[in-house]
């Protein structure tokens, strides 16, 4: 074993070895402490171990360090295990520094691996190269020696920044507890409210089948009491005509009111003289409707012949259509087309027949008089209009 204190003897690193690689047991008991602490794992040396002694070994890891290292000073059966795992583990390491020549070359090799951070599989292929002198082999002890140094510190640092990471990791964890059981809320709250939205449309449903039922029912109904009714229609057509027939006894007792109150009472007649017959309403004013015809809608049946009176007065011809109360509508087509002058008296004509008469005027632009009153005055006042705006042709 190669001691830097001895005496002068030449280490055996020192001495021509050739090609032959220094064995476990021949370096320095110097490097035998390092070498096993960084080439071989703790738990492949225990394994190691128990194999070489054939039993468990219940000594600590460091026990097992320091009888490992002892053993390795002479060629002993550990000493050769320790020698085969080396060579086993770092083959490779072994055969690239195969290519180093000189003791410089062993150097560089060194330096690169530790640069590296390589520096397990390269510390025994250098201590075991055949160019390691003792100063090589020193300088690697202290190389390896601060790299563990290094390590330890590096280690420290790592056990920080786990130990870092483990409360960063705790307190994720923890948020996405929290963030968890509030999205499990929100999905209740979800499907609660999905659930409540589904039962109302069901019963939106159920509803509008109901409905959809209530009304087939009632068609059904209606339908029924229609069949049992076979004259519903005629009886519908008569009750319009009541109606009608109502509103044309208003019309003329709205009329006769009126005469009353605007005719002047007669001269008293002397005893046992026969009355004057009733003549027509004089016209104000000289209205010529010489070859006219001229067709009265509306008006009181009773009044007939008085209207027929003042129209051929004035020269014109005469026709009169009672707007559909008791003449049939289709004589009002007739009637219209035939006439040169339509005077139409809206109280007492249907609304039926007052739209037709508007729009056959308005469609062959024949000339229309509307009066709201059916009375005498009413009609020559519509005479008067018709005259004035819409003169003969010459």
């Amino acid at each position: 074993m190669c001691d830097k204190h001895a005496s002068k003897v030449p280490c055996p690193a020192d001495a021509a070895q050739g090609s032959r690689r220094r064995r476990v047991w021949e370096l320095s008991h110097a490097c035998h402490c390092p070498l096993v602490g960084v080439g071989l794992p703790l738990g492949g040396l225990r394994k190691l171990v128990e194999k070489v002694t054939g039993g468990k070994v219940l000594h600590d890891d460091y026990d097992i360090h320091v009888g490992t290292v002892s053993e390795c000073a002479m060629r002993t059966p550990l000493a050769d295990a320790v020698q085969k795992e080396l060579e086993r583990r770092y083959a490779q390491h072994v055969q690239r520094f195969r290519a180093a020549k000189t003791t410089g070359e062993v150097g560089a090799m060194w330096d690169a691996a530790v640069a590296a951070g390589d520096v397990a599989g390269a510390f025994w292929a250098g201590l075991s190269h055949p160019r390691c002198t003792t100063a090589l082999e020193e300088k690697m002890c202290r190389d390896i020696h601060m790299v563990q140094h290094q390590a330890g510190a590096c280690a420290r640092a790592d056990i920080n920044k786990f130990n870092a990471v483990l409360a960063d990791n705790a307190r994720l964890e923890r948020d996405m507890v929290r963030l968890q059981e509030r999205c499990n809320a929100l999905a209740h709250d979800k499907a609660l409210e999905s659930e409540r939205l589904d039962n109302q449309l069901r019963a939106a449903r159920a509803a509008t089948i109901a409905r959809d039922g209530d009304v087939q029912a009632l068609r059904a109904e209606l339908a029924r009491l229609q069949a049992s009714i076979p004259d519903l229609e005629t009886r519908e057509r008569l009750a319009e005509r009541v109606a009608q027939m109502e509103a044309r006894e208003q019309a003329l007792r709205a009329q006769l009111a009126e005469l009353k109150a605007v005719r002047a009472p007669a001269p008293a007649q002397e005893a046992g003289s026969a009355p004057e017959p009733v003549q027509a309403a004089p016209v104000a004013t000289p209205v010529r409707l010489d070859n006219r015809s001229v067709l009265c809608v509306g008006g009181r049946s009773s009044s007939v012949p008085v209207y027929r009176t003042m129209i051929e007065r004035v020269g014109a011809q005469f026709a009169h259509h009672d707007g559909g109360l008791e003449d049939s509508s289709s004589r009002l087509d007739a009637s219209l087309a035939a006439a040169d002058l339509v005077i139409c008296q809206t109280g007492c004509i249907s609304h039926s027949a007052y739209w037709r008469v508007k729009d056959h005027c308005k469609r062959h632009g024949k000339r229309c008089v509307f009066v709201d009153n059916p009375s005498a005055s009413s009609l020559v006042r519509g005479l008067q209009e018709a005259a004035t705006e819409d003169p003969q042709p010459s």
